[in-house]
């Protein structure tokens, strides 16, 4: 990271949704990497639902430089309260519902916490003067592509969410950009491909793979599997989200992907051969309503402007991260049990006995 002018310095971070997967690991970044030059404190910021994992940096809460902070992002006067004595330089955005298949089961509660949520922390970080808003999205709201090796998506692409969970982040991320243009606001927009690596929910695709293939249970596979999507692990997205802090534009959206395009099937059959597991355990249930096929990011501005590359290696990053969830079993299996089966059984329960 090159070194800043005090006008580019950001000595107090808010990162909302810090407990959840990408947030943690965007934590350990910061703490661990030395990008941030003058860094003295994290605040996260989590409502702690069920993604939200208080055991993901139960390491560093001896740290003078962190401090978690158990809020919700739609309670608008607590947010006020909070950044008036927070003082932050910059706000880190995460926090959200993220999950697809829960966005088909229950839309409210993602627009919600997605659209008024964010529109709550661009206000409070408006009136309280915050230097720079990193509003962190996904390429989900660009719909899907063709399957083809030549389309991807960029900036310019329109909008064409197909699920809940893509309109309500679209929709948020068209709140923060409004804000830029009508209050002048120095807001960032990141939007990355799926990630992976440690930390990562169950009830995505490669950890809930990997649990069932260690468990010997079925591995539900959408569709026929032909499904294609382009992974970036989770500490390659959070140096891009540091590097926009940093360099992006004030109104300007970055795609963050690493081109490592596979399609779902690839991967559950890498995952059952890292585990020496028999293929016969994939299971090919009903497919999930408005699937979009594939996706694939042109992260060329990124590349440009940011001066950030993705550094893992997918092959050995992805063998590293299944080991992740053998190593860390107390971890997820302190997860999969009472709410979480009764998901699982609701979402899976059918597909699987048809």
């Amino acid at each position: 990271m090159a070194e800043t002018t005090d006008d580019t310095r950001f000595a107090n971070i808010l990162v909302t949704g810090g407990c959840g997967f990408i947030g943690s690991n965007l934590i350990r970044v910061l703490t661990e990497e030395n990008l941030v030059p003058g860094l003295e404190f994290i605040a996260n910021l989590d409502a702690l639902t069920y993604a939200g994992n208080r055991s993901n940096l139960a390491d560093l809460e001896g740290d003078t430089r962190y401090r978690l902070i158990h809020a919700d992002i739609c309670d608008a006067a607590r947010m006020d309260n909070i950044f008036r004595h927070g003082q932050f330089d910059a706000v880190l955005h995460l926090a959200a519902e993220s999950h697809v298949d829960r966005s088909l089961m229950g839309p409210e509660a993602f627009f919600r916490t997605n659209v008024m949520g964010t529109a709550v922390m661009l206000d409070a970080a408006r009136r309280h003067k915050v230097r720079r808003f990193v509003m962190v999205s996904t390429d989900e709201v660009y719909g899907s592509l063709p399957d083809d090796s030549a389309s991807r998506f960029r900036e310019t692409t329109p909008l064409d969410p197909t699920s809940p969970y893509a309109a309500s982040k679209a929709a948020s991320d068209l709140a923060a950009l409004s804000f830029a243009k009508s209050f002048g606001m120095d807001v960032v927009v990141t939007r990355s491909s799926n990630n992976y690596g440690p930390y990562q929910f169950p009830e995505k695709m490669i950890p809930l793979m990997t649990i069932n293939a260690l468990n010997d249970q079925p591995l539900p596979v959408y569709g026929d599997g032909r499904n294609i999507r382009d992974w970036i692990h989770a500490r390659d997205h959070a140096r891009g989200i540091v590097a926009a802090l940093f360099r992006g534009r004030a109104g300007a959206i970055y795609n963050l992907g690493a081109h490592n395009e596979r399609r779902n099937l690839e991967l559950v059959e890498r995952i059952l051969d890292i585990l020496q597991k028999p293929r016969s355990l994939i299971r090919f249930v009903t497919d999930r309503a408005a699937h979009d096929l594939r996706y694939a990011i042109d992260a060329t501005r990124a590349r440009e402007e940011l001066a950030w590359e993705p550094q893992a290696d997918f092959g050995g990053a992805f063998e590293q991260t299944v080991r992740w969830y053998v190593d860390n079993r107390a971890w997820w299996e302190a997860i999969i049990h009472g709410p979480y089966r009764d998901y699982y059984r609701k979402l899976y329960g059918e597909r699987l006995a048809g």
